[in-house]
């Protein structure tokens, strides 16, 4: 097969948005090697350079950060490696850092496909060569790309005739995998075939890491941009999707990033029919649909938004753009694939998924004619529920948000999380209203079928804010086996006094966490999932049945809001 040498500062337009299909990181593994007498050779796997180990001795002598064999080898070494996912290959490469006087000669790489991911032995008849034998120089990375191969997921490399090399990089593009029932998942993993095209600055971690599976070991498999000196800057990521598809919530996760998350980010997303050169020609802004607004972040944790501006909506690219800053670990973009014959232009398209929800009947009112929209249930965070009301839950020390007063209590026995959230009264003077503490105990949510529920009613208070906190199990007439799940159902005040319904959001709070509404948040009734579960609620009331107390009130069935608890 021909091949091409590439110089190492044409990396980035070569290779950049190719995925490392041998990373550990996706699941690549060494499944044999001839030799590894001086330095193993899963090594050559690892994400993170190879530092030098000069000056440092073993049992078998000086130490490398890569793969070395025995010396006076007659023929060649050899290393058979399974790819993280099968892929095509488009180019390879081999580094032979710190190795200067040991490293490898030259080398020649091949490749097979197995179906049933049963690993091939060393002289089996399926091995095709891509690279032939080629020299390699001392301490220096080798780029060779070649033409776009058929899937593979196992590759070979030979050693001529012995040496060290510190990491063997395999590039290509990920054969996706997609749910074929119609079911959301995270359309962006570079399992389902999404890449990152482009970023700004990847001074301390790269792009493509974002993608990657799972939440990581260290900030060094996350995506970090260098410090900002200026005002106003910003970085940003460039994602295409492994397909075309409705989009319906985020999870941005900053796990590792503790002093250096980025202090907000914001999502646009776009719809492209062709190929872009993205090096050469950046889209438009007007392009760019606005689909997270610039949110607040927090340090070491997962966050999850629901999306705007996406229902019925297909989109292709999405742009996570970064204030000022950062790093960030991964992204996950949950949605459904559509199919080819929705994808013809960027217009509206009704999403089949919705239509074809199995929905619970909830009222008389509810007709075939009513309009649906479905509403994610996304994990509890503060940041995402701060317009709302807060979140009143403790913290580990290094996830504690910004703005928090932590401070010992109880002879160092114990944290205490100082004024999560304030009690707020507005009532008319002479009304007579008190501020007290009630409990709830709640029934679970019954009419829930293939993890979807009908929203009917929603509440506000308009003269208090309305704290739940969870409470446990115990005897004395407590539960014996409470919930740990319940619903969080919000909107605002719109200009005609009901609920803005263009701002109702859906939240899955854990019994590690309770809530406070805001005075005057439109919210649903209390309602908690799969066992009861008792809650102590915090507020200021009349409490002889005075509307000033609450007002409710039964949603207009010519609208249908499906809240979708499971994806």
């Amino acid at each position: 097969m021909a091949y091409q040498h590439v110089a190492l500062d044409k990396f980035q337009e070569n290779f950049s948005a190719l995925t490392e299909l041998s990373s550990v990181a996706l699941g690549g593994r060494v499944v044999a090697v001839s030799d590894e007498f001086f330095a193993e050779a899963f090594h050559l796997l690892l994400v993170e350079p190879a530092p030098s180990m000069k000056g440092q001795f073993g049992p078998n002598g000086a130490l490398f950060n890569g793969w070395e064999t025995r010396r006076h080898n007659p023929t060649y070494d050899w290393c058979i490696i399974q790819l993280g996912t099968s892929g095509t290959i488009s180019g390879f490469d081999v580094d032979t850092a710190n190795f200067n006087g040991n490293e490898a000669p030259a080398v020649s790489i091949h490749a097979l496909y197995d179906s049933d991911l049963k690993d091939p032995q060393k002289d089996d008849p399926r091995w095709t060569e891509i690279v032939p034998k080629v020299d390699c120089g001392p301490s220096s990375r080798h780029l060779f790309k070649v033409p776009p191969t058929p899937c593979f997921n196992y590759v070979k490399i030979h050693m001529y005739p012995d040496g060290g090399i510190a990491r063997f990089r395999t590039y290509g593009e990920v054969v996706p995998v997609h749910p074929t029932d119609g079911s959301s998942f995270d359309l962006a993993h570079v399992f389902a075939g999404g890449r990152v095209i482009c970023v700004s600055d990847q001074h301390f971690g790269v792009g493509p890491n974002l993608l990657l599976p799972g939440r990581g070991i260290n900030m060094g498999d996350g995506w970090e941009t260098k410090r900002s000196r200026t005002k106003g800057h910003q970085d940003w990521a460039i994602i295409q999707l492994g397909a075309p598809g409705w989009l319906e919530q985020v999870e941005i996760d900053t796990n590792h990033f503790c002093g250096n998350f980025p202090e907000s980010c914001e999502i646009h997303a776009m719809y492209a029919e062709h190929d872009i050169e993205w090096q050469t020609a950046m889209p438009d802004e007007q392009n760019w649909n606005l689909i997270l607004p610039r949110t607040k972040l927090g340090p070491h944790r997962q966050h999850y938004f629901e999306l705007e501006n996406v229902e019925n909506q297909i989109y292709t690219h999405v742009k996570v753009t970064i204030h000022p800053d950062g790093g960030l670990k991964r992204v996950r973009f949950i949605g459904r694939k559509a199919e080819s014959d929705s994808v013809t232009s960027n217009t509206a398209v009704t999403n089949p998924n919705v239509e074809s929800m199995a929905i619970p009947d909830v009222s008389p009112a509810s007709t075939q004619s009513s309009q649906i929209i479905t509403i994610p249930v996304v994990p509890l965070t503060l940041e995402a529920f701060s317009s709302f009301g807060q979140v009143i839950q403790a913290f580990n020390h290094d996830t504690t948000p910004e703005g928090i007063k932590v401070t010992p209590a109880n002879g160092g026995t114990a944290n205490k999380f100082h004024k999560l959230s304030l009690l707020n009264s507005s009532y008319p003077s002479g009304s007579g209203a008190t501020t007290g503490i009630s409990i709830y105990r709640c029934q679970p949510l019954e009419d829930v079928v293939d993890g979807v529920t009908v929203l009917k009613t929603l509440e506000r208070h308009p003269f208090t804010s309305q704290a739940f906190i969870p409470m446990g199990s115990g005897d004395r007439h407590g539960l014996p086996d409470p919930g740990d799940s319940y619903l969080v159902v919000v909107a605002h005040n719109g200009s005609d006094d009901k609920p803005d319904m263009q701002t109702l959001k859906a939240f899955l709070a854990t019994s590690a966490q309770g809530i406070s509404y805001n005075a005057n948040i439109w919210h649903q009734p209390m309602t908690v999932l799969g066992k009861s579960l008792d809650l102590a609620c915090v507020e200021t009331q009349i409490g002889d049945g005075n509307p000033m107390d609450c007002e409710i009130i039964d949603l207009d069935m010519t609208c249908t809001y499906i809240l979708k608890l499971t994806s």
